[in-house]
């Protein structure tokens, strides 16, 4: 009898080797997928492992330069900041991965997915909503919901026996006290030691930023390049590097965020589930570019519209966070942030230093500001006699207030 194939998104770590060996032993033929987002990974051996643990086929895709493109400068353009703080770098690797992983089912000609997401995280629903959207008729294998996986696997331990019965290669090295996920974007710390709030991040667990104490003693300046809300070029104003390309900017904004301690986040979250949750977050390059075009927006974006953008952003990260990328709502709102950038054009300067990102400079050719207008020197055309008619205008229904509530 022919195996029902399934594709399993597949990290080469301890859960989804025994996921896949687990799959196996129920009878399936389990083709590995793994995304590969810019994490840092010996994905050869990943690819041999994923053989010698029972897949019949392993596709290693590289989603980097889509990932940008398509899922990273989007948000840009709507200044997404979750809760104000986080810049979704988990967030938004999350429906890559899950498009990318349902195309593969479709050409393999099955409907049966699976992926090691825990529980009690956002992930799960993330990968999951992305798979209906691309699949209404997706049969989901998730096995840490699963009640017979449960009941077999309740903790470390029984996965670490299921492994070494069935000649699963696992690490010897030692695991560190909390759990980290990384890609293109950031990397984010998590349980584990990080659990109580309350305790400051020891040091040692930033990875992609230095610490702001041992960052140069000078500042390194960019002058990044937009047309109509997107990056195009930057150039480091010390060395005059020039760098290109969405991927090739990302990367090198990551290189001198690190350098100069840009984009640690330490936060409390509220998770799509209802849990608050602790998560330390380093994303370097996406700090240094949004505030960059942030920047760029004042000058450039007409009053109302940037403030109707402003109330609309929170919501947009929010539907990010929570899987909604493709969603009808998030579509509309994506159109309107796309109309929102044009004219968001001209350069942005930014001065690093220990963990700021300075505003160095903005101009454009699109721009608003009338600097006559604007100065307290001179009158510049601006008549301020007028001011009294407005005034008196504007303040009608706050006088009708004040008359109501003091009688």
């Amino acid at each position: 009898m022919k195996k029902e194939k399934v594709v399993l998104a597949y990290s080469g770590g301890l859960d989804t080797s025994v996921i896949l060996k687990w799959l196996s032993n129920k009878g399936f033929e389990v083709i590995a997928y793994v995304a590969n987002v810019g994490q840092n990974e010996d994905f050869k051996a990943i690819e041999e492992k994923a053989y010698l643990t029972g897949a019949s086929k392993v596709y290693i895709e590289d989603l980097r330069d889509e990932l940008v493109k398509d899922y990273v400068f989007p948000a840009l353009k709507a200044n997404t900041i979750y809760e104000g703080t986080y810049m979704l770098g988990t967030s938004l690797a999350r429906p890559i991965i899950a498009k990318r992983h349902i195309e593969i089912a479709k050409k393999e000609g099955t409907k049966y997915v699976a992926h090691g997401a825990t529980g009690k995280g956002n992930d799960q629903v993330r990968f999951e909503f992305g798979y209906y959207m691309n699949m209404p008729d997706v049969k989901i294998i998730s096995p840490w919901k699963d009640p017979e996986f449960l009941s077999q696997f309740e903790g470390r331990s029984d996965m670490l026996a299921y492994a070494e019965k069935y000649s699963i290669p696992v690490k010897a090295s030692l695991k560190k006290p909390y759990s980290e996920d990384a890609n293109l974007i950031h990397i984010s710390h998590e349980a584990g030691i990080l659990e109580d709030p309350s305790s400051r991040c020891p040091s040692d667990v930033f990875s992609l930023t230095v610490d702001p104490k041992d960052a140069p003693n000078e500042e390194t300046v960019l002058a990044i390049e937009f047309k109509d809300g997107l990056p195009v070029s930057i150039k480091n104003e010390n060395d005059n590097t020039v760098v290109t390309g969405p991927l090739a900017m990302i990367e090198y904004l990551n290189k001198v965020g690190h350098d100069n301690a840009i984009g640690r986040v330490d936060m409390v979250e509220n998770r799509f589930v209802g849990i608050k949750s602790r998560g330390v977050y380093e994303t370097p390059g996406c700090e240094i570019l949004w505030k960059a075009h942030h920047n760029l927006e004042g000058l450039c974006m007409d009053k109302e519209a940037m403030h109707l953008r402003d109330m609309l952003s929170p919501k947009y990260a929010e539907l990010i966070y929570n899987g909604y990328w493709g969603a009808p709502e998030f579509n509309m709102l994506t159109s309107l942030f796309d109309t929102s950038q044009k004219n968001v054009t001209g350069t942005a300067k930014v001065a690093l230093y220990k963990g700021n990102v300075i505003n160095a400079g903005i101009s454009s050719p699109c721009s608003l500001y009338n600097q006559d207008l604007g100065s307290m020197d001179k009158a510049g055309g601006y008549h301020p006699v007028d001011c009294k008619g407005f005034i008196n205008i504007c303040a009608i229904r706050l006088m009708a207030s004040s008359q109501r509530d003091n009688k």
